[in-house]
């Protein structure tokens, strides 16, 4: 065997080398976007279960079927914290509402109920219809944070209690989502992890029942 044709093998081994890198890279990329683009969907979708669901409820805050049941809205505040909002209401609980006055709670659990998950920063959303069980709404919160406004848009800093509940026209929900398993990004080493996140704020959350003012 000559010179030249070990040289030409040694190339070949080479440039089939590089390629095979190459196709490892590329195949490795693809499977990265795949689980990116993946956990973006799931996270996306939490977040719009989340803000419906709460929005629905914040904006039925001093509703009831039979008005009379709660004659004056701003008493239908209870409890008005930054991670902690309580309120009447007359909610769906299956077949629409019933002329019934419920309590509507909702709460942020702390990070040590889901130490079980991967994520280290994911909490439990708590709501609570009544006397009901705590129903865990576990979908990635990480951040659940309540703002309350008056009429003329002035901040009430909580934890609000007594007359102020009445004065309160207003509530700023932020709300953070992240997916609760890590996507692992290998372009470095060591492995990293991400977690992929989403972001809602809504600033002036109010209740139409607030009108009868």
């Amino acid at each position: 065997m000559g010179s030249q044709t070990i040289i030409d093998l040694i190339g070949s081994f080479v440039v089939f080398g590089w390629l095979m890198l190459m196709g490892l890279s590329a195949n490795t990329a693809n499977n990265e976007n795949t689980q990116t683009a993946h956990s973006n969907l799931l996270v996306q979708q939490n977040l719009v279960a989340l803000t419906q669901m709460m929005e629905y409820d914040f904006r039925k805050i001093g509703f009831c079927l039979e008005p009379h049941r709660i004659p004056d809205p701003t008493k239908a505040v209870l409890v008005a914290d930054s991670t902690r909002f309580e309120f009447l209401s007359d909610v769906d609980l299956g077949s629409g509402p019933d002329g019934t006055v419920d309590t509507v709670r909702y709460y942020l659990g702390t990070t040590g109920e889901l130490a079980g998950t991967p994520n280290p920063d994911d909490r439990v959303l708590y709501r609570v219809v009544n006397s009901e069980f705590p129903r865990r709404v576990n979908l990635g919160v990480t951040d659940f944070t309540l703002r309350y406004f008056d009429r003329n848009n002035n901040t009430i800093a909580p934890p609000i209690t007594g007359a102020l509940l009445q004065t309160i026209q207003s509530v700023q929900v932020t709300l953070s989502v992240e997916n609760v398993m890590a996507s692992e990004v290998v372009e470095t080493a060591p492995i990293n992890e991400q977690y992929t996140s989403a972001f809602w704020q809504q600033r002036r959350l109010s209740s139409r029942n607030y009108r009868n003012r």
